[in-house]
């Protein structure tokens, strides 16, 4: 039975319309619904609404909810549309009166997106490692070949002596404001709103402030009306975070495509990290870094189709915001194991000191020259003229 239902048969292709693929995305929900619905029969039963009889009736089968998920065998589907449904559905079936009593509180707004966030925060959480491991293979490289000479580029040509510390230095303290964005954001979503109902509060005096302290959340989103208008912008932070990082990953997937080509060979990737060509037998292609350069302009898109799918909406819960899942989710997803794999491919990347020396041609230090007769008295700029006139 649908949470709304009105004693009527919904048209199946409305139902199939409304529905979408809610109930698929939904499936990785499931365990955090069931903490919710935890930490909320928790506080129903501090407040009277439910015996410890109950209270330990209910708690068990959420447990056992989870175990079945986990083991592939509570399917969310289409005429559950959603998995809050389901897991109702189930309590219901299982416990019979009791089951019926875990909505009492809630709405499937704020039940919705207790359940996202709680799913966020635990991306968030993994994201923080993830980029920590990066950061660590990183400086790991730096250690070994940060003293190694290469050439510095500004359009695209040679400008002045740099080297792969350097170079690998400006990742590893991007990563750095990475992991600063990254917990501005969790802050962001680290509120609580159970309790604020379909937005409009609920008339039962709820224990908010127990519910968000058994879930782990720093505090309480307190303004119900706020609670619905920040869904889709505490996404969009999300988004922005995401894109925040890419963007790195994209810049240094673009050097190393660069950098790796034979012409250059700075660097160099084990062959097991490249691919070839169907047709030209002599190619070893980079298409790791290809689609890790890529992913950013992925993210990208999601960011904008977010940031879209929320403008021009009055106040208080709309649809559209049901479409907020799918971009987001795969975001992380992406993100994720872009990440991941671009330490593996840190972890595995080898410096040619022979051909970034060779790289180390006298048009490079131009520069230096002209501060060498800077310091004995000329002025910098007939230094820069007295240099030139050297490289026509």
């Amino acid at each position: 039975m649908k949470l709304w239902q009105k004693g009527y048969t919904l048209n199946s292709r409305i139902e199939a319309f409304t529905v979408g693929e809610d109930y698929l995305i939904d499936q990785k929900l499931v365990d955090y619904d069931c903490l919710a619905s935890k930490a909320h029969a928790s506080m129903l039963c501090k407040i009277g609404i439910l015996t410890d009889d109950e209270l330990e009736k209910i708690l068990n089968e959420l447990d056992r909810i989870i175990e079945l998920n986990h083991n592939g065998r509570f399917p969310v589907t289409l005429k559950d549309e959603d998995c809050h449904t389901a897991i109702e559905n189930r309590l219901t079936e299982s416990l019979g009166e009791t089951g019926k009593k875990i909505h009492t509180g809630r709405s499937r707004n704020d039940q919705v997106l207790a359940a996202l966030r709680l799913y966020y925060k635990d991306r968030l959480t993994h994201l923080k490692d993830e980029l920590k491991s990066l950061k660590k293979a990183v400086d790991k490289l730096i250690e070994s070949s940060g003293a190694i000479p290469i050439p510095g580029y500004t359009h695209t040509r040679k400008a002045m002596p740099s080297s792969v510390g350097l170079w690998a230095g400006a990742l590893s303290e991007a990563l750095e404001d990475d992991l600063l964005q990254l917990k501005s954001v969790y802050d962001l979503v680290d509120q609580s709103p159970l309790g604020s109902g379909a937005g409009y509060g609920v008339p039962l005096n709820l224990d908010r402030k127990m519910v968000a302290e058994e879930l782990g959340f720093s505090k309480v989103q307190q303004n119900p009306a706020y609670v619905q208008s920040s869904r889709g912008k505490f996404e969009a932070a999300l988004l922005h975070l995401a894109g925040f990082i890419l963007f790195d990953a994209n810049k240094t997937a673009t050097d190393l495509i660069l950098y790796t080509l034979p012409d250059f060979g700075f660097f160099e990737l084990p062959d097991a990290f490249l691919t070839g060509s169907s047709i030209m037998p002599q190619k070893k292609n980079p298409d790791v870094l290809e689609l890790v350069r890529a992913n950013y302009h992925v993210v990208l898109g999601y960011e904008m189709q977010v940031k879209s799918l929320i403008g021009n909406l009055i106040s208080g819960y709309h649809r559209d915001f049901q479409l907020l899942k799918e971009p987001v989710m795969k975001s992380l997803e992406i993100l994720l194991e872009t990440i991941s794999i671009l330490t593996l491919v840190f972890e595995n990347l080898t410096v040619n000191e022979e051909q970034c020396k060779k790289a180390m041609t006298n048009e490079l230090y131009a520069t230096e020259k002209v501060y060498e007769l800077v310091k004995k008295g000329m002025s910098f700029r007939e230094a820069y003229r007295s240099v030139m006139m050297n490289y026509g």
